[in-house]
């Protein structure tokens, strides 16, 4: 992970009302909180937290965490961030106060390498899981895990057992889990499915009834 430093404001006044004023002012309301201490409300710019969140780590990166004024450097991980639902900005952030040398579990993205052997045939990759969650020291953690796919046909599955992670680093999860399915043609299934159809709609009428012995059955 790599190392970004984050100055903040520590805060006193908590509540909606407060977090609307903060957004106003064009600050991002958050809480530090872990390594035993008590929680403390922060706030930082928009800008400095979507700078902060931008390096090649994005949201992995380890943050030296220093409020405004001080020297004191909290480590920390981004825990949560809360979006806006129609704007697609934070309007809150959680940070995790975590130490070096003490394994934590996170989630990194999923990296998907190669083209299938069956997409080339006309099948269609249909990926499952878009984030791993993974365990190790904070130093040691990936931006994302990478897998390749090149040797899957149609029909064939990836399991989070085929993804290789780094030295020192654990995934967690059911190792026997799908995480990518190359699917048959769409064209072919629609193709089967019209012709299915079809042959339904030319079949002969059904014959229903109990027919007496030299009658033919009626038909509906």
């Amino acid at each position: 992970m790599e190392r970004v430093k984050l100055v903040v404001h520590q805060r006193d006044d908590t509540g909606t009302r407060n977090a609307k004023r903060l957004r106003k002012r064009g600050l991002i309301p958050g809480v530090l909180y872990g390594s035993g201490n008590p929680a403390a409300a922060i706030a930082v710019e928009a800008t400095v937290l979507r700078a902060a969140m931008s390096t090649d780590a994005g949201s992995h990166a380890v943050l030296d965490v220093s409020f405004e004024g001080q020297k004191k450097t909290h480590v920390a991980i981004v825990k949560d961030v809360a979006l806006d639902k129609v704007k697609h900005v934070v309007t809150h952030f959680d940070l995790q106060e975590i130490r070096l040398t003490e394994p934590i579990e996170t989630t990194v993205g999923l990296q998907i390498e190669g083209t299938p052997h069956g997409v080339t045939m006309g099948g269609i990759l249909d990926v499952t899981e878009h984030e791993l969650t993974v365990r190790g020291l904070p130093t040691d953690i990936p931006e994302h895990l990478t897998l390749n796919v090149e040797s899957l046909d149609v029909g064939d599955h990836a399991r989070l057992g085929d993804i290789v992670a780094p030295e020192g680093i654990t995934i967690i999860g059911d190792p026997e889990e799908t995480v990518c399915t190359v699917l048959a043609p769409k064209v072919v299934v629609e193709e089967v499915e019209e012709a299915a159809a079809e042959a339904v709609a030319e079949g002969e009428p059904e014959l229903v009834g109990k027919t007496e012995e030299g009658e033919e059955p009626a038909e509906r």
